[in-house]
């Protein structure tokens, strides 16, 4: 028996490398070997066997199972696909969700905005209605104010006046201080806008005149203002009060004076017509 001793050992090889190695043997060792089984299968005639150099041959083929290891690594997997997939949908619509409620924050923001905007014009219009209200009720007691202001120095005019009179007899200057407290009243009626208008000799108009009464006569033209009674008066372009006047109308012709002789012959005539109206009566 014959033993075998490998001149070098062959290191360990990690799992990548199975199925892929090499052996350094020299060709002495194969002789030998081959020499010991010719011994012991009876010294029969061999073939010499040419040592073979390992380190030339071809790596061994990888095992079955490595093989469809590799292979069903290689080959895409259905349901990693399925779930890659899935994971991208699911990112989608994750980013889709996130947008949304961007969106719907952003619209809230602007509802909140518009609403306290409305509350906001709400509020100043129901205070505008209560000061308006309020100023309207003020006018209606304190409109007239400068009206007042604008008569009160005629008032007191007349108050001297009637304070001059009752201490002296001078008629004259009574009258013309009146005439000038009436003048000063005009005066404040066209502050105003308070104006009267003169009528008299002016054509009848309707619009402007309430007529009285009619009077004949030939002073001025027919359907004509003869007199006034009540003065107009205009505010700006309205009509505050008509004037009430007096029309003229063309007096009646008057029948011509009758004579003497005009008289005989009437009374002639009415006897003939006496006498022929009773002897018809006989026939």
């Amino acid at each position: 028996m014959v033993d075998l001793q490998p001149h070098a050992i062959v290191p360990a090889v990690s799992d990548s490398e199975k199925g892929k190695f090499t052996a350094d043997i020299s060709n002495d060792v194969i002789r030998e070997a081959l020499e010991s089984v010719k011994r012991h299968t009876g010294g029969g005639t061999t073939d010499e066997v040419e040592p073979v150099d390992i380190s030339q041959t071809d790596p061994a083929p990888n095992p079955p199972g490595e093989a469809v290891a590799e292979a069903e690594a290689a080959a895409p997997d259905p349901a990693a696909a399925d779930q890659d997939a899935a994971q991208k949908e699911l990112e989608t619509l994750r980013a889709q969700l996130d947008f949304s409620q961007a969106k719907g924050r952003e619209l809230m923001e602007k509802l909140k905005e518009q609403h306290e905007r409305m509350l906001r014009a709400a509020a100043d219009l129901e205070n505008f209605k209560k000061r308006a209200q309020k100023e309207k009720e003020e006018i209606q007691r304190f409109g007239i104010e400068k009206v007042l202001k604008d008569f009160l120095p005629v008032i007191d005019n007349l108050d001297r006046a009637l304070d001059h009179a009752s201490r002296t007899s001078d008629l004259e200057g009574l009258k013309k201080g009146l005439e000038m407290t009436r003048k000063q009243f005009e005066e404040a009626l066209g502050k105003h806008g308070v104006k009267g208008f003169s009528s008299v000799g002016q054509p009848f108009d309707p619009r402007l005149h309430e007529a009285m009464q009619q009077v004949e006569t030939t002073e001025v033209p027919a359907n004509h203002v003869v007199s006034e009674m009540v003065r107009g008066y205009m505010l700006h372009d309205r009509l505050i009060r008509p004037a009430l006047v007096s029309v003229a109308r063309p007096p009646v012709a008057a029948p011509p004076p009758q004579t003497e002789n005009s008289a005989e012959k009437g009374g002639e005539a009415e006897d003939a017509a006496s006498a022929g109206e009773t002897g018809s009566e006989q026939a």
